[in-house]
């Protein structure tokens, strides 16, 4: 089975058939938001302007750094944030197409046959 981009290759879960990438594609991506932690990191950054160091997370998570990083590698293997690099530390946002993507993805509304 080939690998595919995580978040850009899922389809609606209404989609009337979705191939074995796709599935394997879309369980990835639950499967990362699948955490607590990372879900409650998924709304701090959506409620938060601009990028956001991991050393800002790391309170309000109750976590610490190293854990908060792992998450944060986790989401963004998903390809639901984006990285940028300042020195040492790292700056994650969401990403706003793979936002409006998973919003697709979760779409059930009535399949059209």
């Amino acid at each position: 089975m080939s690998t595919l981009p995580v978040i850009s290759c899922c389809r609606p879960l209404s989609a009337l058939a979705l191939s074995s990438d796709e599935v394997a594609a879309t369980a990835r991506v639950f499967k990362a938001l699948g955490d607590p932690a990372r879900v409650r990191i998924l709304n701090l950054l959506a409620t938060t302007d601009g990028p956001v160091c991991v050393c800002n997370l790391t309170e309000p998570l109750g976590l610490s750094q190293p854990t908060v990083s792992h998450h944060m590698k986790k989401l963004a293997d998903a390809g639901l944030l984006t990285r940028e690099q300042r020195g040492v530390w790292a700056y994650y946002s969401l990403d706003p197409e793979a936002v409006a993507q998973l919003r697709a993805v979760v779409e059930l509304g009535m399949v059209d046959r």
